[in-house]
């Protein structure tokens, strides 16, 4: 258990630098689509071998083919990570790091093409190396086009000059594989982006949604004490001006101008009112619909009776624990509840935690820390390998407003 005080990765006062990481949902998903590719080139890899086995070619010849077909699918690889990690800003191409896989595959190409002679086996390493590139939006597809027509033009050129000489050879299978794995790749890349797209839009809905709530209370508390401000600086003004004349009057204006404070802070008052007036099993499902538009899966318990519970202290702590959740948490899964225990409440959020380490200027949780304690609560988190839960309990005679 650590104390309130103690910094932790999920503090929601850090700095809003950190973007919300909600890929971290959808990760499964990549692991799919590179296997998927890498396991089509592998196949393809595998044709070749058993095409030139069927064509009579000798096991030196077959075995270095195939070691030259797992060279280039490991060297595509890199190609991929790069892929899966650009931004919208990223090059189309880190030269440094990726011209090495490059150069295998065409290296791969040069000798799988001399030993096989085919030209069909020579153009496709290369070809798919470049198609796994960053291409610009619409570039892709263009490239798609001409990598197919090149394998199939280098199909072709094979079956006039190869093909034809060992017609009980399946040379089509050869081709076909080889000449469609281009547009297999290519359909794959782009249901990750459409997955991406999607994944961003939803991280852009929970900060929409986050920045409206924060921009309503920021513009009810501006109008507010923006008003009261300006009538109590002129009546200020006023009493100054009178002063040398006219005391009593000006004796008026700093009543006036004390008036003006009392409304102002009745005000305030009212409107934290307003704030902390929501029920809190809708704050709970608010706070579940946002994890949930975050991609999260969210589990949540509430008790029936959980608007008798201190809103004035648990609203606020609800929404500051949901709200680290979202900017610090993995992103994978949340878990909610509300419940009535026999010496009074208790609140638990836990989610899957983020890859950051403890920062040491948030005070996010540490001011959760004294609004519990002043409330006569005890406050609990615990940090796992695969969980983050933060606990606070309220005794059952809390009182409802805690300033």
């Amino acid at each position: 258990m650590s104390r309130p005080s103690e910094p932790a990765a999920q503090d929601s006062g850090e700095s809003d630098r950190r973007p919300l990481r909600l890929t971290r949902g959808i990760r499964a998903t990549w692991w799919y689509t590179a296997s998927g590719v890498l396991l089509f080139e592998l196949v393809v890899a595998l044709i070749w071998v058993l095409t030139l086995l069927e064509a009579g070619r000798t096991t030196p010849v077959l075995t270095a083919v195939g070691i030259a077909g797992l060279a280039w699918t490991a060297s595509t690889v890199p190609l991929l990570q790069y892929y899966r990690h650009r931004t919208d800003e990223s090059p189309w191409a880190r030269w440094p790091r990726l011209l090495a896989p490059l150069v295998i595959a065409a290296l791969v190409g040069l000798v799988g093409g001399l030993l096989s002679g085919l030209w069909l086996v020579a153009a496709l390493p290369l070809v798919q190396s470049v198609l796994l590139l960053n291409w610009p939006t619409g570039v892709r597809a263009r490239m798609v086009a001409a990598g197919t027509l090149l394998l199939g033009a280098a199909w072709f050129v094979d079956a006039r000059m190869t093909f034809s000489q060992q017609p009980d050879v399946s040379w089509w299978l050869l081709g076909f594989f080889s000449a469609t794995l281009p547009l297999m790749t290519a359909l794959s890349l782009w249901w990750w982006d459409v997955l991406i797209t999607v994944d961003r839009a939803r991280a852009s809905e929970a900060r929409l949604a986050a920045t409206q709530e924060r921009l309503r209370v920021a513009t009810d508390v501006h109008d507010l004490q923006g008003h009261h401000l300006q009538v109590i600086a002129l009546q200020l003004e006023l009493a100054e001006r009178l002063m040398p004349t006219d005391p009593p009057a000006a004796l008026e204006q700093l009543r006036a101008a004390r008036a003006s404070v009392d409304e102002a802070r009745q005000g305030t008052r009212d409107l934290a009112t307003r704030v902390r007036s929501v029920p809190l099993s809708d704050e709970i499902a608010n706070a579940a619909d946002l994890l949930r538009a975050a991609g999260s899966s969210v589990q949540t318990i509430v008790s029936p009776d959980a608007d008798d519970a201190p809103a004035s202290v648990l609203a606020p702590i609800i929404r500051e624990t949901t709200t680290n959740a979202l900017r610090h948490g993995g992103g994978a899964w949340a878990r909610v509840a509300l419940t009535r225990e026999p010496t009074g409440w208790r609140y638990v959020i836990a989610n899957d935690p983020g890859d950051t380490t403890p920062s040491a200027d948030g005070s996010g949780l540490e001011g959760i820390g004294r609004r519990v304690s002043d409330a006569g609560g005890t406050l609990s988190i615990d940090r796992l390998d695969s969980e983050f839960a933060v606990a606070v309990t309220l005794p059952a005679e809390t009182a409802g407003g805690v300033r």
